[in-house]
């Protein structure tokens, strides 16, 4: 086995550090396409030559379940993923250390249990029947970028739903700023020596307008709460903001953790669902047949209540859940080892990073058959289910995962139902930028026109 550069001791294969130096350029803007790269090329465990911390990416489904599930107490998230995440969203439960996050999911949960989750359903149709009126309202041979509407339509359903406030006149902001935060983020952690944040780089003065917004949002959503508390009003169901200002008056959060919990929700709320949704009307344009199967199955579905309706879209889902097997929201884990682990047989020192990755999981030709191709009917029959993992897996698995798939669900049904989409001159996929979610680079522009 070839030595690492720089001292580190090899304990897996991976490429050399020349290799690592002319690979810079795609580290910084294809991360993703690295480490597909390095995968194909050296196998399930690879050893990166870093010196500081050595770094693993592991793609085995028993090494992923190791890491995730099996030895989780080993690993942190102390991570320079999270720590980068942590500039927009502090101290949230997605960035939180184990202590904190074991303290604050119990207050957190509450909002998606299953009374909190039959007021989403409404909810979400109200927000799927508006937006697609106002695709209908554009007109036929109008291309648009639905990748916009699905922002501003899963923003409205997560201000509705989590925080009982209306988000509407303030979406398109609240959007671009959570777009523009997270990519500055991002784009610092693959630079090794980037600027303090108090320089005032293009990219930290982007950062603090982006920062300025979302807390200039939470505020207003935290006052809309506690006004209408002192009112006696109370919201429609449960709802993640009162469960929030609930605990600030027994002291198990302040006024900083409310505020981190709420830009946490307003990002994983909105973008993570609707990049999936962009991504499912992408694939629906380029595969007329499985469009068409879904229109008919929910027109079969009419005039079902809107609880059992979902019972009644298997294919649906099944469209809904291979979309996030090729673009799975969560597309990069990492974790810190607190302490040594033998993973597939290579050891992993205390210390080390621990890179994973859903996105090269769901690809794996020795778990998915003809892994690259888009077949909602793989998820018709029995599948991997310890392989396919868009939220991840473990105790840190996105505690919004249900949340995304009864939102996701309504709406691909509500817009098949009502529109056919179509590239202008047949079309193909957008091309993917592996931010905190796989991104459409240009959004998914389409003719949406009325079915008939």
């Amino acid at each position: 086995m070839p030595a690492h550069f720089l001292g580190t001791p090899a304990t897996a294969p991976g490429p050399l550090g020349p290799d690592m130096l002319q690979s810079f350029n795609l580290i910084r803007c294809d991360p993703l396409e690295f480490l597909f790269a390095n995968w194909r090329k050296y196998g399930d465990v690879v050893q990166f030559p870093l010196p500081r911390p050595p770094t693993y990416l592991v793609n085995s489904p028993t090494g992923v379940r190791q890491g995730l599930v099996g030895n989780a107490k080993n690993y942190s998230k102390a991570t320079i993923q999270y720590r980068a995440l942590s500039l927009v969203t502090g101290s949230g439960l997605l960035t939180a250390n184990t202590d904190l996050w074991r303290e604050r999911r119990p207050i957190i949960q509450p909002a998606f249990h299953q009374e909190a989750m039959d007021n989403l359903i409404p909810v979400s149709q109200q927000a799927a029947d508006r937006m697609a009126a106002e695709l209908d309202s554009n007109g036929a041979g109008v291309v648009t970028d639905v990748d916009q509407f699905m922002l501003s339509a899963a923003l409205e359903v997560v201000g509705e739903f989590l925080f009982g406030s209306d988000l509407s006149a303030d979406a398109q902001l609240i959007t671009e700023a959570t777009l523009q935060a997270l990519e500055v983020v991002i784009k610092r952690a693959r630079v090794p020596l980037s600027p303090p944040r108090k320089i005032p780089t293009p990219g930290n003065r982007v950062l603090k307008r982006s920062l300025d917004t979302l807390d200039s949002a939470v505020a207003s959503i935290v006052e809309s709460r506690t006004g209408a508390q002192s009112l006696g009003v109370t919201a429609s169901g449960v709802n993640l903001v009162d469960l929030l200002l609930a605990a600030s008056a027994n002291e198990q959060i302040d006024l900083e953790g409310i505020r981190d919990e709420v830009v946490t929700f307003i990002i994983a709320g909105h973008e993570t669902v609707a990049s999936a949704l962009s991504w499912s009307v992408a694939l629906l344009a380029t595969h007329p047949q499985v469009q068409e199967r879904v229109a008919a199955e929910v027109r079969a579905a009419r005039g079902e209540t809107l609880d059992s309706k979902l019972a009644q879209l298997p294919y649906t889902q099944a469209v809904f859940s291979e979309t996030l097997r090729l673009y799975p929201p969560a597309w990069l884990i990492t974790r810190k080892a607190l302490g040594p682990d033998c993973i597939d047989g290579h050891d992993i020192p205390a210390g080390a990073l621990v890179i994973t990755s859903p996105a090269l999981l769901h690809r794996h030709p020795e778990i998915w058959s003809d892994p690259d191709s888009f077949n909602p009917e793989r998820f018709l029959v029995p599948f991997p289910r310890e392989s396919f993992i868009p939220f991840g897996a473990g105790l840190r698995q996105c505690i919004g995962k249900d949340f995304a798939y009864v939102e996701g669900l309504i709406m691909l049904a509500s817009l098949c139902e009502r529109l056919k989409f179509e590239y202008p001159t047949g079309g193909i996929l957008p091309a993917s930028d592996p931010l905190v979610t796989i991104r459409p680079v240009g959004g998914v522009k389409v003719l949406a026109s009325r079915r008939v």
